[in-house]
């Protein structure tokens, strides 16, 4: 398996080079030069498994060999022991036809967990092996930190500095990143936005005396690891809904585009995917641009659900490149205008192309409570509000499928992770489970830090300098 840059200047690498590089040299992010494919009786033969044993058959191919089955079923193992639950990933029907897959039982009670414990095993291991260590540098508006954190902490050769915008992010998601006390975890509180953050980690990588100087490796949906790890998910529920004979559609709440491109990634390798609805809140860029075809940036609102407000979605940049024909330049010009003019517009017949998967749906905060509190009079079931969004989209009249498909809302955090939200919309306050208990008595490690890159990277050389040994 090779992997080729979205802007079309980076040279061609093999997983390992690209798990460690994160973001490629060209500025671009690195996808599959071919997408593998299963046919029918692949996927029939799925449905036997359980979890880890699909996660060893979907990820297989994007491995390329550079690691052997028995590592990297050892390694999918240990990621997966960390789940509270057998399924990993439950499915729970909430209406006929309708399901709700729970992605948040993992350590830090958010989907990201799912992608980033394996990632953690796999720079553990490849870095081993190599004899090499990586600085990270990542942004978060909310889970991703914490996932990141959990996944890396006390890893001797792995040191994570975390970007997450300072105020933006709730009680809980702040507090499971800076109660890890490890010697090799820095918590950034950055004066600013989510994207201001995702622009910072980027810049740092577009440095390149200073990438090189720090071996900056990524934990962000930047990493192609990532959401190589989320497109299982995508195969077990379709498998256990009927696939291959039956198409399932699928309602993401969305920020980043990882998870939903994900779904593309998992249609593209021959899982039938009717549709994919990308679920936004007031921060609607991504359903503006699925209704008309312009892509326009607008200035962040802050909502109760914080992990969606973002403006500059990194990953959608994966699907413009194959919305574009695979290439590079154009799509180098495309975000180049969009950089200067905060804009840019597909034509008809490419925006009728991608609807043909893609459809978007928005969703404001009041809209959002009324789901919270819905769902719990009728169901009994605690929904966060990025879930909920999901949820609100997959059971709007005008998206719901009327020819027998079923449809999946992928549940991307436990409602403890947003108690106060949960509460004023439903009444009950969410607890959090026994294992975090303890969350507001731990204490905290952070630092707070201008929305500045040479600010950041003096931080890092600094700390770089005083705590790594030589490489």
């Amino acid at each position: 398996m090779r992997y080729i840059s979205t802007r079309g200047r980076a040279p061609e690498l093999g997983f390992e080079d690209v798990l460690l590089s994160g973001l490629a040299r060209d500025g671009g992010l690195y996808v599959p030069a071919v997408w593998p494919r299963f046919n029918a009786a692949q996927l029939e033969a799925m449905k036997a498994l359980d979890y880890n044993g699909l996660a060893l058959e979907v990820i297989r191919p994007f491995v390329g060999g550079a690691i052997d089955d028995a590592d990297l079923k050892a390694i999918i193992d240990k990621a997966y022991a960390t789940f509270e639950t057998p399924e990993i990933t439950p499915l729970i029907e909430l209406e006929d036809g309708l399901f709700v897959m729970e992605l948040f039982h993992g350590p830090t009670l958010a989907f990201k967990d799912v992608a980033m414990q394996l990632l953690g095993g796999l720079f553990d291991h490849v870095l081993k092996a190599r004899g090499e260590r990586v600085t990270i540098v990542g942004a978060t508006s909310g889970d991703t930190g914490s996932a990141a954190i959990a996944a890396c902490q006390g890893k001797e050769a792995v040191d994570i500095y975390m970007l997450h915008p300072k105020g933006r992010v709730s009680e809980v998601q702040r507090r499971q990143m800076t109660t890890v006390i490890a010697d090799n975890v820095y918590n950034l509180a950055v004066d600013g936005t989510f994207d201001d953050c995702q622009d910072l980690v980027k810049a740092m990588f577009n440095d390149t005396p200073f990438r090189d100087r720090h071996h900056l490796s990524a934990v962000n949906s930047i990493n192609w690891a990532r959401v190589m790890a989320q497109i299982v998910y995508y195969f077990h529920a379709a498998l256990h809904l009927g696939a291959p004979e039956k198409a399932v559609s699928f309602s993401v709440p969305t920020g980043n585009f990882g998870n939903v491109f994900a779904g593309y990634g998992a249609k593209q390798m021959g899982l039938p995917i009717k549709r994919l609805l990308v679920a936004s809140n007031a921060n609607d860029i991504l359903a503006r641009f699925f209704d008309g075809g312009e892509m326009r940036m607008d200035g962040v609102v802050p909502t109760i659900s914080p992990s969606m407000d973002i403006q500059v979605s990194s990953n959608f940049e994966r699907l413009l490149f194959d919305m574009l024909g695979r290439d590079g330049n154009r799509v180098t010009e495309t975000l180049k205008t969009f950089r200067d003019t905060g804009s840019f517009r597909i034509d008809k017949k490419l925006l009728e192309k991608v609807r043909e998967t893609f459809d978007g749906a928005r969703y404001d905060d009041n809209q959002t409570s009324e789901v919270i509190r819905n769902v719990y009079d009728t169901t009994g079931m605690l929904l966060d509000p990025h879930s909920a969004i999901g949820v609100a989209a997959a059971t709007s009249p005008e998206n719901r499928d009327h020819d027998g498909t079923p449809m999946v809302v992928l549940a991307t955090a436990h409602p403890a992770k947003f108690p106060d939200a949960v509460e004023a919309a439903s009444g009950v306050r969410p607890a959090l489970p026994d294992r975090l208990a303890d969350l507001y008595d731990r204490p905290e490690k952070a630092q707070d830090i201008a929305n500045d890159l040479g600010a950041i990277e003096a931080l890092i050389d600094e700390t770089q300098s005083q705590n790594v040994p030589a490489r």
